[in-house]
């Protein structure tokens, strides 16, 4: 943890780092990462994310490769400032699905000394930004976007493609339901359904 001085006094200095990008790009795997060095440098470290993720488990952070983390599953952020003001570290996972009080929430952790780790979605499936990760990305003091490969061509990914039907903006999902793509294979997908349904 970064130390600074205050009324000459060494006390923590918090941050919040922000991981993004599409799905499949690997987002999950470097939250995991950064937090399971934080337990070895031997910080106190709680792991969050939405309670209506339970794709590969109910409790745990899961990554589609199967590398997971005990987390704590929670209905709203404001039980993150609750639960994790007293400790080093605090890991968020699929923060898209947060209601826009977890950048506040973020922004609090951080002036108690909180190191806070966030990784979500930029974007949704029809390429706009995803619900409160803009915002987050604005207060963030690192941000680091990770890209999946398009499945098409092999270029670095743009977006996640929803390969299936329905239009609510929130649908948990994984290989069968989504793909990554680049942005012009992307934009070919959307003409071809366009011109498909019009």
């Amino acid at each position: 943890m970064t130390l600074s001085y205050k009324n000459g006094e060494m006390v923590p200095r918090g941050r919040v780092e922000v991981i993004c990008g599409s799905m499949f790009s690997g987002k999950t795997e470097e939250l995991i990462r950064r937090l399971k060095r934080a337990k070895f440098a031997h910080q106190k470290v709680e792991i969050f994310k939405p309670a209506l993720d339970t794709r590969y488990s109910e409790e745990d952070v899961v990554t589609h490769e199967g590398n997971s983390i005990q987390s704590t599953p929670v209905e709203n952020s404001a039980s993150i400032l609750l639960l994790g003001s007293d400790t080093d570290v605090v890991g968020i996972d699929e923060a898209q699905f947060f209601d826009d009080g977890i950048v506040d929430v973020c922004n609090e952790l951080a002036r108690k000394g909180v190191r806070v780790i966030v990784a979500g979605l930029d974007m949704d499936f029809t390429g706009k930004p995803f619900g409160p990760m803009p915002n987050l990305l604005a207060i963030a003091d690192d941000v680091v976007k990770v890209h999946a490969i398009c499945v098409k061509c092999g270029s670095l990914a743009y977006v996640s493609h929803r390969i299936v039907e329905g239009d609510r903006q929130v649908m948990l999902g994984e290989m069968n339901e989504y793909e990554p793509l680049c942005r012009d294979c992307y934009e070919q997908c959307n003409h071809t359904n366009t011109d498909t349904n019009g």
